[in-house]
């Protein structure tokens, strides 16, 4: 699973990184919501892999969106 993360800046901006990157930087919330779950849905589109986009809350992350599944180990062995 590839997952996107909203990082907020200490001036206060939000950042879109994947594996620790930062994409696009300086982001108000709302477009960088917006411009992440759009990156990761067209990664998806594209890859067929399942792609996160979360944020950090209070006590965990909180995932925005999820584009894709993962198929449980017993749940293949049913389809197989």
């Amino acid at each position: 699973m590839i997952t996107y993360s909203l990082k907020q800046s200490t001036a206060g901006g939000w950042s879109i990184c994947r594996s620790g990157f930062a994409l696009f930087s300086d982001l108000r919330l709302g477009p960088a919501i917006k411009l992440a779950r759009e990156i990761a849905r067209d990664e998806h589109l594209r890859s067929g892999r399942v792609i996160c986009v979360e944020m950090p809350g209070p006590a965990t992350n909180i995932r925005l969106a999820r584009y894709g599944f993962v198929v449980e180990r017993e749940e293949a062995a049913v389809a197989v």
